[in-house]
């Protein structure tokens, strides 16, 4: 798999691409992660299908934006659909996690014109946005200067902080070495604290986002799947049980021994729903 660069509206992003033939399977992370979050998942998914896997400027990505980048919620479900777009991507499988399906819900309000279906991998859905106190707590230090907020977020380098229920503590089981570096760019770049604090600050602005968002689903009318960790203490499971209802042609899936982060705590069995929700004909 390699590491590549596109130019986009909002600056330059990084992806991974595995290439190959194959049905086209985009992964999108959540705040504060990069395309790491993915590596087991795409090691899975890869010789079956053509996996690409963007790290969006939420925070830990290592290229800053333009400084007129728009990172609101809405920008950023704009931007991975300028992403299919220049890549010219059809028929893809888009999967999200944690904010990552947020942005699903964002691009298909927008009609997702390139998308052949969606997974939703225990994500932020209707008034869970920011979600639960993790999100919460996060959201609200945006309110701080980008140099105050790089101070604040000095506290991840230390494992036990990690481990928080206000930070990564209730997100993931089993992932805290991949959690820790993803405060690297945060903890270095200027620019890059910047941009997590516009996120943050467009999330606080727009709360009611994914419940507008929501009203569109029902006019989704390709696969989907919704995908739920039995133990999250995040997202609640009333959440997958309404987006698999309000969905048309939803399932609901639950992957036992996991936190919201699945491709970190259960990547092997995210891994085979994914490939069975991109051959669902």
């Amino acid at each position: 798999m390699t590491t590549q660069t596109i130019e986009l509206s909002a600056g330059t992003i990084d992806y991974q691409d595995t290439g190959g033939d194959g049905t086209a399977v985009v992964l999108l992370h959540g705040l504060l992660m990069d395309a790491t979050l993915w590596d087991a998942v795409t090691a899975e998914l890869r010789g079956r299908h053509r996996v690409l896997v963007p790290t969006l400027p939420m925070g830990a990505h290592a290229r800053p934006m333009h400084d007129d980048a728009d990172l609101s919620p809405r920008g950023l479900a704009r931007l991975v659909g300028e992403f299919l777009e220049r890549l010219d991507l059809r028929d893809v499988t888009l999967v999200g996690n944690d904010t990552g399906g947020a942005l699903v819900q964002l691009l298909i309000a927008e009609g997702a014109e390139r998308v052949g279906s969606v997974v939703l991998a225990s994500c932020d859905a209707y008034d869970n946005f920011p979600p639960g106190l993790t999100g919460k707590t996060v959201v609200m230090t945006g309110k701080l200067p980008p140099a105050l907020f790089g101070l604040f977020m000095q506290q991840m380098r230390l494992k036990p902080v990690r481990r928080l229920p206000i930070a990564f503590g209730w997100l993931t089981k089993r992932g805290d070495a991949v959690t820790a570096r993803w405060m690297r760019p945060i903890l270095t770049q200027a620019g890059v604290r910047r941009d997590a604090v516009k996120v943050l600050r467009g999330i606080a602005a727009d709360r009611r986002v994914l419940e507008l968002a929501a009203e569109s689903l029902a006019g989704f009318d390709r696969p989907a799947r919704v995908v739920w960790a039995e133990d999250d203490r995040v997202m609640p499971p009333a959440h997958g049980h309404r987006l698999a209802a309000a969905l048309p042609q939803a399932d609901l899936v639950t992957i036992p021994d996991s936190y919201t982060l699945l491709p970190l705590d259960q990547p092997t069995a995210l891994s085979t729903t994914i490939h069975e929700a991109a051959t669902t004909p």
